[in-house]
């Protein structure tokens, strides 16, 4: 079903070939040439793109300017805020301000249209585009109206992949937007790229979840395709609709990868003509010889109905298995949840279990990943004359824009899931994020969405509910709701699948859509609910730091959800120091008050004073750093976790930490790129520490000396200390790579300070 090859691997005239000398053969035969490495690597389709975007004249180390950015209504309060702080006058490239998160405003009063008012005068004001609450999710809008062959596009949204129509669209945390609309530059080193190599067809019932969640379960544990491209090429491309391959696209966010990029041909080319855009498509190919550094083999006929149990979409099976092998699946989803929920409540799903067949209580089918066109479609052919039942079991629908929920309407495959029992809804990305369709305590819902993280659905630990989420296909959901809840294969289930023409239709957003056309009125006066707060004053890297480690997270990796929850607390996005309140509860309740304390003593420093605990520390320090005083040397809080960050790339996930006084996060490895970098540009240490040392406790307080100089000089390694009433004890700490302007913006102690000082 999926191979990964243990190297590189060549495409020669559209074949992939792992044989150096064997390419070399084909390439002679075919083309008249012998293999160039070099040029092999700059033959495929990332390389042309991340070329035609890097102003840096160096092809290793880029500096990317994108064509345009595009937020929702979690994090473009903050970005325009940091941007406001940093002088910011214009949008310098088309910005969309999408509300797809906060549409509910079910939560916190008026502050979730508070945010959207906020976000239609700032895109008046300095020349965007505002799209209103329940018009569209915002990765199928810029899939719509925004997608552009060759282009490069960056969202505050990890989910941001628009590579099956020929862009190369990075979802990255909000500072990195901020530093394109002040006219700044992405810097990354050139990634690697992957070949995801598809050959055959999908069978009658497999959907692109269901190809998603085989890639991800085959490459997600062992890194294969961390912080690379990958490149999606091959025969099989051919066979899959543009709708399919988008639905397989948004979800390799979920490999960890740092982008993506398909092959375009005349199905793409359709797209964009359906859509009124006919000049935004580009034919996207690979060189007749490319290189890559690796390649994942899909054999897509080979791919059956997946689902991928609590708690991560790595933790895939067929749904075959899980109904052969229930109990030991299910046993082995119970010892995960000993990890993910720190025993924190009671788990299990034996109760699940009806006559030796696994029932579920909820179906979403929803979101960027689940809503599109095609999706919704095989799903109302797969209820066609059936009902979901009036017991507990309960399905909703959310069409991904208007104009799929409208084309829903017009080819009554809306009434055919509404006569079912089930519910068709808006626009809204709540059900993947924790903001809708909460089910029940002890539920166990099926979503064609993103993720599945712990909380994800809505419940909360610390109120002691817990709910789980499976990810599936919607045609594999359909089939499930059809059976009364239990678990039911598509491809198991008898029932004809048409294929239903697209017509799109513009006027609805022609209608609502607030476009400036690029045009800023410098006039128009931003409107500022009483929730919304400007980011406190932050202060520069110190000569020497005091960390006090705060938490201590030792699970395989730890998520942004945990960093930050997601859910109803996304209403105080807004407001720096009251989001900062959930930071950690719902995985370490301590940390907010235990870094508080630590801040009084930093605050207190600045005002010139002083603490018991920082005379102690300085008391014990001043034994072998006797330059060290209350003058010079900072105190903040650290916490430790094996391998943070995967999951959103909402900026916050740091940020909380570092108004609540955090000065860095120690790791044996981060998650993700996007949340080192979230770390940096707020000023926060990305220390990492060699896997298996572990020289402190948590609750115990570290000494960095010459931090300020080290990092000032480019420094790799870091001597710290434990420091402890018998002394100091010492270790090594990592800072790893990092460009001239990321320790410029840590000297500076934020990217809102490297901006305005």
């Amino acid at each position: 079903m999926i191979e990964l090859t243990k190297g590189g691997a060549y495409l020669v005239g559209g074949e992939l070939i792992e044989d150096r000398s064997e390419a070399s053969a084909k390439a002679k035969a075919g083309f008249g040439c012998d293999i160039d490495d070099v040029a092999a690597k700059k033959s495929t389709m990332a390389y042309r793109i991340l070329e035609s975007h890097n102003t840096s004249g160096n092809m290793e180390k880029l500096r990317i300017k994108f064509d345009k950015l595009t937020s929702h209504d979690i994090t473009f309060v903050g970005i325009i805020q940091t941007a406001r702080a940093s002088g910011l006058t214009k949008f310098p490239i088309p910005y969309v301000l999408t509300n797809c998160h906060n549409s509910l405003c079910a939560v916190g009063g008026t502050i979730n249209e508070d945010d959207h008012m906020f976000g239609l005068s700032c895109a008046k004001k300095y020349g965007g585009i505002y799209v209103p609450p329940h018009q569209a999710v915002i990765h199928q809008f810029a899939r719509e109206m925004l997608a552009e062959g060759g282009s490069m596009i960056l969202g505050s949204d990890s989910h941001t992949r628009y590579g099956a129509l020929g862009t190369m669209a990075m979802g990255e945390g909000g500072p990195e937007l901020v530093k394109q609309l002040l006219s700044q530059t992405y810097d990354i080193n050139m990634p690697g790229v992957v070949a995801v190599y598809l050959t055959g067809e999908p069978v009658k019932g497999v959907g692109p979840q269901d190809v998603a969640l085989a890639i991800i379960g085959a490459v997600f544990s062992n890194g294969y395709v961390n912080n690379k491209v990958m490149e999606f090429v091959g025969p099989g491309v051919k066979n899959l609709s543009a709708d399919f391959r988008i639905g397989v696209d948004v979800m390799t966010t979920e490999t960890t990868c740092l982008s993506s990029i398909w092959m375009t041909d005349e199905k793409i080319k359709e797209f964009y003509e359906i859509h009124g855009r006919e000049s935004a498509y580009k034919e996207c190919k690979p060189g007749d010889v490319a290189y890559y550094d690796g390649a994942i083999k899909v054999d897509l006929s080979a791919i059956r109905p997946m689902i991928a149990m609590p708690f991560h979409p790595s933790n895939t099976y067929t749904i075959e298995e899980v109904n052969k092998n229930l109990a030991d699946v299910l046993h082995d989803v119970e010892e995960r949840a000993k990890v993910s929920l720190d025993g924190a409540v009671p788990y299990s799903l034996k109760d699940k279990v009806v006559d030796g067949k696994f029932r579920v209580d909820q179906g979403i089918i929803a979101g960027c990943a689940g809503g599109g066109f095609e999706n919704i479609c095989a799903a109302a052919d797969i209820l066609k004359g059936s009902n979901i039942g009036s017991d507990g079991f309960t399905l909703s629908v959310y069409p991904a824009s208007m104009p799929i929920y409208m084309e829903l309407i017009k080819n009554g495959c809306a009434a055919t899931i509404l006569e079912t029992g089930a519910v068709l809804k808006t626009a809204f990305c709540g059900p993947c994020f924790g903001a809708g369709d909460t089910p029940a305590n002890n539920a166990f819902s099926i979503r064609h969405s993103t993720r599945n993280f712990p909380n994800r659905e809505g419940s909360k630990l610390q109120s002691g509910q817990i709910a789980s989420v499976a990810l599936m296909d919607a045609r594999s959901i359909a089939a499930t709701a059809a059976n009364k809840g239990v678990l039911t294969a598509a491809t198991d289930f008898d029932a004809s699948i048409g294929t239903y023409k697209y017509f799109f239709d513009s006027n609805i957003y022609k209608n609502r859509v607030f476009d400036s056309k690029g045009v800023a009125d410098p006039d128009a006066e931003i409107q500022l609910g009483p929730n919304i707060k400007d980011w406190p004053s932050m202060e520069a890297l110190p000569e020497n730091l005091v960390l006090k480690v705060v938490a201590k997270i030792l699970d395989p990796v730890t998520t942004t959800d945990e960093l930050i929850p997601s859910g109803e607390t996304s209403s105080y996005r807004s407001n720096p120091l009251g989001l900062a309140e959930f930071t950690l509860s719902r995985k370490v309740p301590e940390y907010v008050g235990r870094a508080k304390e630590v801040k009084a003593t930093e605050d207190a420093r600045v005002k010139g004073e002083t603490t018991a605990w920082a005379q102690d520390v300085l008391k014990t320090v001043g034994k072998e750093f006797a330059d060290a005083d209350n003058k010079n040397t900072g105190f903040g809080s650290v916490i430790f976790a094996v391998k943070p960050g995967d999951g959103s790339a909402r900026e916050q996930a740091a940020s909380c930490q570092k108004v609540l006084g955090g000065w860095a996060n120690i790791a044996n490895e981060y998650a993700t790129k996007r949340y080192r970098s979230n770390l940096i540009n707020w000023g926060m240490l990305p220390f990492l520490i060699d896997k298996g040392e572990l020289p402190f406790e948590n609750l115990n307080t570290l000494f960095v000396p010459k931090i300020r100089e080290a990092v000032k000089a480019g420094a790799s390694d870091v001597q710290a200390y434990v420091v402890s009433e018998g002394g100091l004890k010492p270790f090594m700490l990592h800072l790893g790579a990092m460009t001239d302007e990321e320790r410029e913006i840590i000297l500076k102690g934020c990217l809102i300070n490297y901006n305005r000082i």
